[in-house]
């Protein structure tokens, strides 16, 4: 009886919550949004940017080469594949070169990898700048010997971008820091 009582009352809580947790910090404009999607992407990448960065400048050093399992890739792995999801993944979602920037590795220290993620997202900004709703029909070829609209490159994006930064999140929690999206509001 008390699981039931509780099962109810929790139930009775998440209405309310799920209406806290969508509720715009600022009205919505009346008018419709031009080039939805492309807008949508840029405010998932300031998130991204932000929080990523931020795990990356919260996890020491010494860390980076750490793995929470010997199956699983190091902090530093994580890293360099973030620089170049972001690299090769934004210029198809933006029709444009991938930049030309000298390959990051694990081995490479903090701080290197810190700048080259930060320019990573910084090329992202500039391409995701330039892009509008226009092309997202357009068929191309996502990852070698795979096919499909470019609208699915937004998409792959927004999703590898929650992905890296839970990944982060995750390696820094295992480490005993809190990730910076859970840091207390200021």
């Amino acid at each position: 009886m008390k699981l039931i009582s509780a099962i109810l009352l929790l139930a009775a809580c998440l209405p309310s919550a799920a209406a806290q947790a969508t509720t715009p910090t600022s009205a919505p404009s009346a008018a419709p949004v031009k080039d939805p999607v492309t807008t949508g992407l840029r405010l998932l990448l300031t998130r991204s940017r932000n929080n990523t960065l931020g795990a990356i400048t919260a996890m020491p050093a010494d860390k980076f080469s750490y793995k929470p399992t010997p199956d699983q890739m190091s902090f530093a792995h994580l890293v360099v594949h973030i620089i170049g999801f972001n690299n090769g993944l934004c210029a198809k979602a933006a029709d444009i070169a991938e930049p030309k920037v000298e390959e990051a590795k694990e081995s490479d220290s903090k701080d290197k990898l810190l700048a080259a993620a930060t320019a990573s997202y910084d090329f992202c900004a500039d391409a995701v700048g330039k892009m509008d709703d226009s092309k997202l029909g357009d068929n191309i070829e996502l990852f070698p010997g795979r096919q499909g609209p470019r609208a699915l490159a937004d998409l792959i994006l927004a999703g590898g971008w929650a992905d890296h930064y839970a990944a982060a999140a995750q390696y820094l929690r295992l480490n005993n820091l809190v990730p910076p999206s859970a840091q207390p509001k200021k």
